[in-house]
């Protein structure tokens, strides 16, 4: 499955407009790891287990985008784009959509 962040692959022709391909992900704060980014929030720098919960479920839900976008059929997704937001105070969602297609 090709992914891009463009409106277009190199190389390739866009055949069919499929629709919108997503997935998402949405994951709760967990106490152990708040109070260590507490912690190293206390002190400056990065906060590692923010950064990596985040990667995380970018890595996710861009899986489920592709399994979405494979389920329509699609060779393809383009205009890939992620967003999060906040469900309710400690949890937080990941999402990756795109335009799913057949290429020619």
């Amino acid at each position: 499955m090709q992914i891009a962040t463009t409106d277009h692959l190199p190389g390739q022709t866009v055949e069919t407009a499929l629709g919108i391909a997503r997935g998402s992900v949405v994951r709760a704060r967990f106490f152990g790891r708040d109070f260590i980014a507490g912690l190293r929030s206390l002190v400056g720098g990065e906060v590692n287990e923010y950064t990596n919960l985040l990667a995380e479920s970018r890595e996710q839900a861009l899986e489920r985008m592709i399994h979405h976008a494979k389920s329509m059929g699609a060779d393809a997704v383009v205009n890939v784009r992620f967003t999060s937001n906040t469900i309710m105070e400690g949890t937080a969602e990941m999402l990756a959509y795109g335009t799913a297609v057949k290429l020619k």
